[in-house]
């Protein structure tokens, strides 16, 4: 028996009372959950471990890096995703994990963890793919910025959605945006525009998603946009692969 506010009640009774309550939820549809952002702090322990086997093992970074001909001739398709764990340098990691350290944590918290992760994902990958579609042939492409970027696109469409001035994140938008345009031009080495603005774009729009769906069908838009997606991603990775296979020769 355990004590209640009416008496004393059975353990059975207590656990299915338990199962009847529902979890509080986010003004968008997620779980809430008090407590830290573990989602946040998991990704950059991922990233961080994997900057430091890259330390440890130097062909690793050539072997998962995103590298068109890889992609296409090889199936190494693993190459879009592995490559957002991956960074050039200690000041690359250190300015995206901060970044994610700032942002991650008010957007785990309003969207939820499924919700939060699914931006971060389809971000990165959206970035991946604009890089798949248009950077160099022989070009090899790391970092979590594809993913960062969906998360600044993603912070200003929720901010805005929850009337919060906007403007600190508007400029921390397009200060990032011209450095990746101009920083090249002043020798900071080069910058993966396509997948800056790709996970921007992608980040904007599945955060627009998320926030702006009616609330009666709210998980099933949320779910099918987020899919959709996902589809569109996979088609546009198979018409890119067959393009350059046409372009190398192969097949």
């Amino acid at each position: 028996m355990r004590s209640a506010a009416v008496g004393h009640q059975c353990v059975e009774c207590v656990n299915a009372g338990a199962r009847t309550v529902q979890a509080p939820r986010t003004q968008f549809g997620g779980v809430a959950r008090t407590g830290a952002p573990i989602l946040t702090y998991s990704l950059i322990a991922v990233n961080v471990l994997m900057f430091v086997l890259e330390l440890a093992a130097g062909s690793l970074k050539a072997e998962l890096t995103l590298w068109p001909p890889g992609i296409a001739a090889h199936d190494e398709y693993y190459r879009l995703v592995t490559s957002m764990f991956l960074h050039y340098g200690a000041m690359h990691l250190l300015f995206n994990m901060w970044a994610l350290y700032v942002v991650g944590p008010p957007l785990e918290q309003w969207l939820g963890r499924l919700r939060f992760g699914a931006l971060y994902a389809l971000s990165g990958l959206g970035g991946a793919v604009l890089v798949y579609l248009l950077s160099p042939l022989n070009s090899a492409t790391a970092g979590a910025s594809g993913a960062i970027f969906g998360l600044f696109g993603a912070i200003f469409v929720v901010a805005r959605k929850l009337n919060l001035d906007v403007r600190s994140i508007a400029a921390v938008v397009v200060i990032n945006l011209v450095f990746t345009f101009v920083g090249p031009m002043l020798g900071t080495g080069a910058i993966s525009w396509q997948g800056h603005v790709g996970g921007l774009v992608t980040g904007a729009g599945i955060a627009a998603a998320f926030v702006y769906a009616p609330r009666a069908h709210r998980t099933a838009v949320q779910a099918g946009v987020a899919v959709g997606v996902l589809v569109v991603f996979l088609a546009l990775i198979a018409w890119r692969t067959n393009n350059l296979l046409y372009l190398l020769g192969v097949g």
